[in-house]
């Protein structure tokens, strides 16, 4: 490469860094918003940024994506890479979720309903409050996405209430349709709390003042809805 096309391609990735720096910092806060304190949303931000310029290098205008949306998706795997290199989550936050989903699927298949807060904290012979907690943690021990599912592919809940980490490999359009299908059959308000956090871009907080809870509360709600996602869609996961 000579000197002026080397000079040009570096203006250019510098005019992308000034473009879309808000959209990696309006990332990098949404995401922290259901972090634990440790992760440091600079750390976010500069991730994000080597998912920007990797997004730059690779984006193909002829697929059909916008750049801002393929961008997007860059940035959003690359966030989530680096905080699963951090390694933070106790292994006892994996085992309670897997444990909640389980009992959430049995007593849907027992009841042919909803499970309610109630049913599953007795099923799991703890207190209302003790099943609280629990869901608290698994919201602040995880990123749960579409990952945390089952799913090999790394995604997360959008628009559609789905999108790929990696825009070489969207998820097949069965999958996007039973998880559409699933998501119209939880409680609504789980549903909402979803469509406000991925579709709205609403923080917890925010969600919290839309629905008059407290923020709390919205995370509880949103672990169930996402752990309720997961026993609905048991045959899509790979054990």
């Amino acid at each position: 490469m000579n000197k002026v096309a080397a000079y040009a391609g570096a203006n250019d990735k510098t005019l992308i860094v000034e473009q879309y720096a808000p959209l990696v910092k309006r990332i990098a806060h949404h995401m922290l918003a259901r972090l634990p304190a440790s992760v440091q949303v600079d750390d976010l931000i500069q991730a994000g940024m080597i998912g920007l310029l990797e997004a730059s290098s690779k984006y193909d205008g002829g697929k059909g994506a916008k750049f801002e949306t393929f961008a997007g998706i860059r940035i959003r795997g690359a966030m989530i890479d680096e905080i699963r290199r951090g390694d933070w989550v106790p292994r006892s936050v994996h085992r309670n979720q897997r444990m909640i989903s389980q009992v959430i699927d049995e007593l849907e298949q027992e009841l042919g309903r909803d499970a309610r807060d109630t049913e599953i904290a007795e099923r799991l012979n703890i207190s209302l409050d003790e099943y609280h907690h629990i869901l608290t943690d698994v919201s602040a021990g995880k990123i749960i996405g579409i990952e945390d599912l089952g799913v090999s592919a790394d995604v997360v809940v959008s628009e559609d209430m789905i999108e790929n980490d990696t825009f070489e490999s969207l998820a097949s359009s069965q999958f996007q349709s039973a998880l559409t299908e699933a998501i119209k059959q939880i409680p609504e308000r789980e549903a909402l709390v979803l469509s406000l956090y991925y579709d709205e871009a609403l923080n917890l907080k925010e969600i919290g003042a839309v629905l008059d809870v407290s923020e709390s509360r919205v995370s509880q709600i949103h672990s169930q809805a996402m752990l309720r996602l997961k026993a609905k869609l048991k045959h899509w996961t790979q054990i």
